[in-house]
């Protein structure tokens, strides 16, 4: 038996199906402002950003820590805009005291994570120092594909 009352709810229902995965083939996590920090929350975050398959949009400043993004998530995910600065610098620790120092074990591998184009640039400005290299604009675009 024909019923216009069962036909209109399926028909509903893959219609809200269809816009709720659409949206989520869009979801995106946008950086927009992030001064690093501790190493563990931004590899657990990106960890979790890589498994769901969105899409980071670099959209401002992100520095130190936050860089281990270009290391855990694909490239293919990653865009910038004209806004995107990425900030590298050295590994470092704090001791009980405070002070800082050096983590020159650390550096190595997280230059080593990053993906080659990165890395030789980041190299060809004398490798990771206490110094921060900033990557933007032409460059940053020559390796990230600009947002869309």
């Amino acid at each position: 038996m024909f019923s216009w009352t069962r036909l209109i709810l399926t028909f509903t229902l893959a219609v809200a199906l269809w816009a709720i995965a659409s949206m989520l083939a869009r979801a995106e996590v946008r950086i927009i402002a992030s001064p690093g920090g501790e190493v563990g929350p931004f590899l657990d975050l990106f960890e979790k950003v890589r498994e769901s398959g969105e899409r980071v949009v670099i959209d401002g400043p992100c520095l130190s820590a936050c860089t281990l993004v270009l290391s855990l998530v694909p490239e293919d995910r990653i865009c910038v805009t004209r806004r995107a600065v990425l900030g590298f610098h050295a590994a470092r620790s704090m001791d009980r005291r405070g002070r800082t120092y050096a983590e020159p074990e650390a550096s190595q591998l997280v230059l080593r994570a990053y993906p080659y184009p990165v890395r030789a640039w980041i190299e060809r400005r004398g490798g990771l120092t206490s110094r921060l290299l900033l990557l933007r604009g032409r460059e940053l675009k020559a390796i990230y594909p600009a947002c869309r």
